[in-house]
């Protein structure tokens, strides 16, 4: 069941990727100015934490990394949360690199916000570094195996922990540590 859920995951993780982290993207990229124009630096090279469309970028790629960085991280969670969504990236990268039109032809919504981030980060190659790292817990064995639920309540009940000393000398035998005997030279 774990891993049933974990399917859901991924499909929740590749849409924030898609919406989320494209649109802040593409949002970072191209800030737009009063005019209606872009602008070559974020925040018309002003301070980054006083503009609200740079804030919302970076909260915008921020929420999706922390999400990505979960589904990595967490034992409890299948290593298919994560790793369906960094084999699609992956795939569609390799698909880029042998045929450019063939990749950017297969976008959705290509000809919106969206669809233009996904664009862009596929080509500065974003897609392909997430995927790598997205595609980790596939290959750790012991993500694959869950712990049964009825040995985790039984655990902390039915175990007494004793009280446990530990010797910086080696031995608990502090005979050995009488003082030493002065002679006296009168």
């Amino acid at each position: 069941m774990r891993h049933v859920i974990g399917i859901g995951l991924a499909i929740g993780l590749a849409a924030a990727v898609f919406f989320a982290a494209s649109w802040g993207y593409l949002r970072l990229l191209r800030v737009p100015v009063v005019n209606g124009g872009a602008s070559t630096l974020p925040a018309q090279g002003g301070a980054l934490l006083h503009n609200s469309n740079v804030l919302y970028a970076i909260a915008a790629l921020a929420g999706t990394g922390l999400l990505a960085g979960i589904f990595i991280a967490a034992r409890q969670v299948s290593p298919l949360a994560a790793g369906l969504p960094g084999l699609a990236l992956i795939a569609w990268t390799v698909v880029y690199g042998f045929s450019v039109r063939r990749a950017v032809h297969y976008i959705p919504l290509r000809g919106d916000t969206f669809g233009t981030g996904f664009e862009a980060m596929l080509m500065n190659g974003v897609l392909a570094a997430a995927g790598v790292a997205l595609v980790v817990p596939l290959f750790i064995p012991s993500r694959w195996r869950g712990r049964p639920a009825a040995a985790d309540a039984d655990a902390g009940a039915d175990q007494v922990l004793e009280p446990t000393t530990i010797s910086l000398l080696g031995n608990d035998d502090w005979t050995q540590t009488a003082p030493y005997q002065q002679n006296d030279p009168g």
